[in-house]
């Protein structure tokens, strides 16, 4: 933890003299410059791929790209392979690599390189092994070969997530975090500020067509109302991430497009069973005092389905078959807290632990999506009313990972997207296998952990599906998370951007087909 506060401060420092470095260095372009730019939310502190998500920045800002990707219906396909091929017992995978490639600097992405790149970010991330559990890589002319221990039915779709980005390990790398890597995709970084803007320009040894924009800025607006503003005044030409209440302020307006489409994400807490939340008792409660059809359907104007489950309704694993034995009922709620011995002994209207000491439950969240504030607010106000006290903590995004980490919280918001790999075998490992890296809730469950061990080497999709109706069911019955609800995703843009799309799986925001009309 020390390390990484005192990683931050430099970074800050870092920063601020590469941002004068660069802007000195910078290319002056020509009036007819062909520029754009992009607000976004905050969500790096650091350009280095394999740590935590930041990988997510590169790829989206089209730096970064991996040997394959998901398409605009969310299809796999080839990307850096062209194609690739495996054993029938899942363990081999071997991946052709696209000839005439160029990294951003001209070097040659060779087979060598791509193995070099994958095996930097098999020792430097500790979320590697919820992916696939590697035994060796080889190169075999124009080949990567995958050696597994075991099984995998998806490493092609497991290799699409940003985290298996491809880049120049050549070169010193030394300041990666704030220059960033050198990758293949349509843009290169120029600058970095993770509070400010970030400007990445064209890639002229792009491979795959031509690039229409010299540069692209990326402009971090915290605030999802100054960030629909920024768009209304024309400070910015696209904004992410913004709301139900912000596309009333874009509809019937010719100026502006907006695109929609019904999330793949899922927004839940972790309830940290290394605390107070080990008692089953206290969870169920909890769960059952939680109003998720109010929260989503008046607090976000409908701009999210109440939750239940791991996986949204969007997705075909069982979801209205789950039985949901904690959901809203706050009678129950109170009954659940007395029968196990939680009371109010001394009448400021929150319960005691069954030994009597004051509890207080610690909910993190962070601050760069409103929506989490709103749940978490709710949900504060509607514990109160089964008398279980909920204290706030909002924090930013990077401080939220630390805090996940060092297990520091009783609990802490997450939204992720729930099919990173193609489906939602990663999500479920990642998080709820009882040796993940990213459990620090402490949940574990051996039924869940041999079904996920089975998911990985099975390939018949109608039993891939009936395992993972299980898994949720068992993590449903553990009442091991809080599901809040699945959020609508909203793009809007100027209408003089064209070849703007939203993908499914959304590690592509910045594209070579983003471009303003002529």
């Amino acid at each position: 933890m020390k390390n990484r506060i005192a990683k931050k401060i430099c970074a800050s420092v870092l920063a601020g003299l590469m941002t004068i470095s660069l802007a000195s260095a910078a290319p002056v372009w020509a009036a007819d410059a062909k520029t754009m730019t992009i607000g976004v939310t905050s969500f790096a502190d650091t350009l280095e791929p394999t740590e935590q998500y930041f990988s997510w920045v590169i790829s989206r800002y089209g730096v970064g790209q991996g040997l394959t990707k998901f398409d605009e219906e969310g299809n796999m396909v080839p990307c850096l392979a062209s194609e690739w091929t495996n054993s029938e017992d899942g363990k081999t995978w071997t991946f052709t690599i696209r000839e005439g490639v160029k990294f951003s600097n001209g070097n040659d992405m060779t087979p060598e390189l791509v193995k070099a790149s994958l095996e930097r970010t098999i020792e430097m991330s500790n979320r590697v092994p919820e992916f696939f559990d590697i035994a060796s890589i080889e190169v075999d002319g124009q080949n990567v070969i995958f050696n597994l221990n075991r099984a995998n039915a998806n490493m092609a779709g497991c290799l699409a997530d940003p985290l298996f980005l491809i880049m120049d390990t050549s070169i010193d790398n030394s300041n990666i975090a704030m220059e960033g890597p050198v990758c293949t995709g349509p843009y290169a970084f120029q600058s970095f500020d993770p509070s400010g803007d970030t400007v990445v320009v064209r890639n002229e040894y792009y491979w795959d067509g031509d690039v229409p924009n010299d540069s692209v800025t990326l402009r971090v607006i915290g605030d999802q109302t100054t960030r629909s503003m920024a768009l209304q005044s024309g400070e910015i030409d696209v904004a992410y991430n913004l709301k139900t209440e912000n596309v009333f302020e874009f509809d019937g307006n010719d100026n502006f497009n907006v695109q929609s489409l019904e999330s793949l994400r899922s927004t839940y807490a972790f309830m940290n069973e290394n605390g107070a939340l080990s008692d089953l008792a206290l969870r169920q409660a909890l769960l059952r005092g939680l109003d998720k059809e109010t929260y989503t359907s008046v607090l976000l104007e409908g701009g999210a389905t109440p939750g239940k489950a791991p996986v949204p309704p969007t997705l075909d694993y069982g979801y209205d078959d789950l039985n949901d034995e904690n959901s809203y009922d706050p009678d129950g709620a109170k009954k659940i807290l007395e029968d196990a011995g939680y009371k109010d002994t001394d009448g400021d209207g929150y319960v005691e632990t069954p030994d009597g000491k004051p509890l207080e439950l610690t909910f993190v969240y962070y601050d760069s999506r409103a929506e989490l504030g709103v749940y978490a607010q709710a949900a504060q106000s509607s514990l109160k009313e089964i008398g279980i006290n909920i204290k706030l903590d909002c924090v930013s995004y990077e401080t939220l990972l630390d805090r996940r980490d060092s297990s520091q919280y009783d609990l802490l918001i997450w939204n992720v997207l729930v099919a990173n790999t193609g489906d939602p075998e990663n999500y479920l490992r990642e998080n709820w296998y009882s040796t993940s890296a990213n459990n620090t809730a402490g949940y574990a469950n051996k039924d869940v952990d041999a079904w996920l061990d089975e998911l990985s080497e099975t390939i018949d999709e109608g039993a891939r599906k009936e395992l993972i109706v299980k898994i949720q069911q068992a993590i449903m019955d553990d009442a091991a998370t809080v599901f809040f609800g699945y959020e609508n995703t909203f793009l809007i843009s100027k209408s003089a951007v064209e070849g703007l799309v939203m993908y499914p799986m959304d590690y592509y925001w910045v594209t070579a087909d983003m471009k303003m009309a002529e």
